[in-house]
């Protein structure tokens, strides 16, 4: 799908198949149905609540430059390796933007939420029901390789992710749709499953990646099996060359079918876009100071305040921006292991996250730079606050024998607040009064310090990492957590064993991001539902009957009022289990880049957008070779 070039290269490391956001009606024409009489829309896109706030004959995005230059190349840094050019299965690991060539029937813009306008169709044609859609497509549409796309890549594409897709992904595919025909070269129509909720099933299918058949047929491809043979695409990007596991880059097709069209202009700027491969971020940061790559969206507080004074910044030759962000914070969090028979009591999960100390990380390691994560839905108005509204209590109610206690009455579980100090004597007392209620004690007669169940086994958390930059954050936690009596380790592994480990659910403690849409849908069943906990997704491995009703009633919601009281109640109620320790975020994109490129000047709110609609500037780029700066 397309989806990358808005979000730019961190959304899309090591990421697989993903179901469209939200979606609806535009201008209604009475078209024939194919089945019925029933009226019904054609239209260049839908929307899930309101109306397109693009015209047909809109003739740019608002939000690029539609005279913005062609050329030049970007390139950027990604973590430890990668062996496969498919990141749809399991199986190995995907180079980074290895999707980039493929194109999905719709697409969405970095400016309007639940909206998904026409890519590869012309059309797509729908009744009010929403029990089917018809997609028509642009007769223009080809490969890379100058084949035309037709309705049966289309068809060849769903069939491939359905049955041999991501387990998660293939459950919610075999949900919604009962059934895809070809219904002539151009057109292809999904029916979907009774009692499916309808609210963005359009933007699901419409969001898929579409394949080459024949480029399955030459290369004898398998999507579920690791590959060294990259796509081919309809995308205005194509596999340019690869040294396995070290860097990839992309080139722009000249013949690109679809430069023309009005969703496009602005876009797709750069000639080259090339992605280095790091072991560790101080490498990274090293190679970016020497020039090996040119853009850097920076995660380390402490490099963004303190280590921006090398030459080629004090210069003038590197740019340094803090850029407003308005899109949902990350959920970035420690998400503790369910799996494990040591965490399923929710006093135990409680007292882990008493022993992270915040507020002291921000001071004294962060720079005041971040917020805490409380919810799933941070930076936006579906996060939960207070206690719970009528119309929430309307649906907890009758969930609340599967929820913890309190769901009803108490305010939204925040993150614990610590002192000045890193060891925060209240938070450690609360912290080992719930791990005694819960059995875990200290015996007075103990050698070690450490606490232990009635068989005497000790309780052990190790906390897995593979990033040297979390060395200064974990180990103060895993002091806070042996001070508890936790028998904690923090377990440094490379980026090949982190991703094995997290594969297998090996793990106690890892790094995840959690952050969900402003338009909630299918999604949550893979991070949060119980028919996923053998996915990557759900890392947790939470399977809850109230969660999955939750979710149920959330992708039911028909208007933005009643999603937004269905979210508040799903993130009240995710957040009362207790299954992650919650880290931080930072509302804007801190970001710094050698000083050959252009961006507009009011960036769109939910993407930084560098891959998709920034530009390289040859006059800055020929003055940073006449000062000797690059080659």
């Amino acid at each position: 799908m397309t989806a990358w070039r808005a979000k730019g290269l961190a959304a899309w490391i090591g990421m697989g198949a993903m179901a469209l956001g939200s979606g609806v009606l535009a201008q209604q024409t009475a078209s024939p149905a194919p089945s019925g009489p029933e009226a019904t829309t054609v239209s260049h896109g839908v929307a899930i609540f309101d109306e397109l706030k693009l015209p047909p004959d809109f003739p740019h995005l608002a939000y690029v430059n539609p005279d913005a230059p062609k050329g030049g190349e970007i390139s950027e840094w990604a973590a430890g390796g990668f062996d496969s050019y498919n990141p749809y299965t399991i199986k190995g690991r995907g180079a980074a933007l290895s999707t980039i060539m493929l194109e999905s029937l719709l697409t969405g813009t970095a400016d309007e939420v639940g909206a998904a306008y026409c890519l590869l169709c012309e059309t797509v044609e729908y009744p009010e029901s929403r029990d089917w859609v018809i997609f028509t497509l642009r007769p223009e549409a080809k490969f890379s390789d100058g084949t035309p796309l037709t309705a049966q890549d289309v068809l060849f594409s769903y069939e491939q992710l359905r049955d041999k897709g991501l387990s998660s992904f293939r459950t919610v595919i075999a949900q919604q749709v009962a059934s895809a025909e070809v219904l002539d070269e151009r057109r292809i129509r999904f029916t979907f499953t009774p009692d499916y909720p309808r609210r963005d099933v359009i933007q699901s299918v419409g969001g898929l990646p579409v394949f080459s058949q024949a480029d399955f047929a030459a290369n004898d491809r398998d999507i579920g099996e690791s590959s060294a043979v990259p796509f081919i695409g309809s995308g205005p990007y194509m596999f340019d060359r690869g040294d396995m596991g070290r860097s990839v880059s992309y080139r722009r097709n000249p013949d690109y079918w679809g430069q023309g069209l009005p969703i496009n202009v602005g876009r797709n700027n750069f000639d080259r876009i090339r992605i280095e491969y790091f072991g560790d971020y101080e490498t990274a940061f090293e190679a970016f100071k020497a020039g090996e790559y040119t853009f850097r969206n920076e995660a380390s507080s402490i490099i963004w305040a303190t280590r921006y004074n090398f030459p080629a910044f004090n210069n003038g030759w590197v740019v340094k921006e803090e850029l407003a962000s308005g899109e949902v914070a990350s959920g970035q969090s420690w998400v503790i292991n369910l799996r494990r028979p040591q965490f399923q009591d929710i006093r135990v999960r409680e007292a882990i996250a008493l022993a992270f100390n915040f507020e002291w990380s921000n001071d004294t390691l962060f720079y005041g730079l971040y917020e805490r994560v409380n919810s799933f839905w941070d930076n936006s108005p579906l996060a939960a606050s207070g206690t719970p509204s009528e119309g929430e209590l309307a649906l907890l109610e009758p969930l609340a024998a599967d929820l913890p206690e309190g769901i009803l009455t108490d305010e939204a579980v925040m993150a614990p607040v610590s002192g000045e100090r890193q060891l925060d004597r209240g938070n450690l007392r609360k912290g080992a009064a719930l791990l005694n209620d819960a059995g875990w004690t200290i015996a007075q007669d103990s050698r070690d310090g450490l606490r232990r169940n009635a068989q005497g086994q000790t309780l052990r958390v190790e906390i897995l990492n593979e990033s040297q930059t979390f060395d200064r954050v974990i180990n103060p936690f895993v002091e806070n957590l042996r001070a508890l009596g936790i028998d904690a380790v923090h377990t440094r592994v490379d980026d090949a064993q982190m991703e094995d480990r997290r594969r297998r659910h090996d793990f106690d403690l890892m790094t995840q991001a959690l952050g969900q849409d402003l338009i909630p849908g299918a999604g949550l069943q893979q991070y949060f539902g119980s028919q996923s906990t053998d996915d990557v997704f759900n890392g947790m491995g939470l399977a809850n009957p109230a969660v999955d009703r939750l979710i149920s009633l959330v992708e039911n919601a028909t208007s933005g009022e009643e999603l937004t009281t269905r979210v508040h109640a799903l993130d009240r109620a995710l957040r009362a289990l207790r299954f992650w320790v919650p880290q931080w975020f930072k509302g804007t994109h801190t970001v710094a880049y050698w000083d050959m490129y252009g961006h507009p000047e009011n960036l769109p709110p939910f993407a930084l957008g560098e891959l998709d609609f920034w530009w390289f500037d040859a006059d800055k780029a020929d003055a940073l070779r006449q000062a000797g700066a690059i080659r």
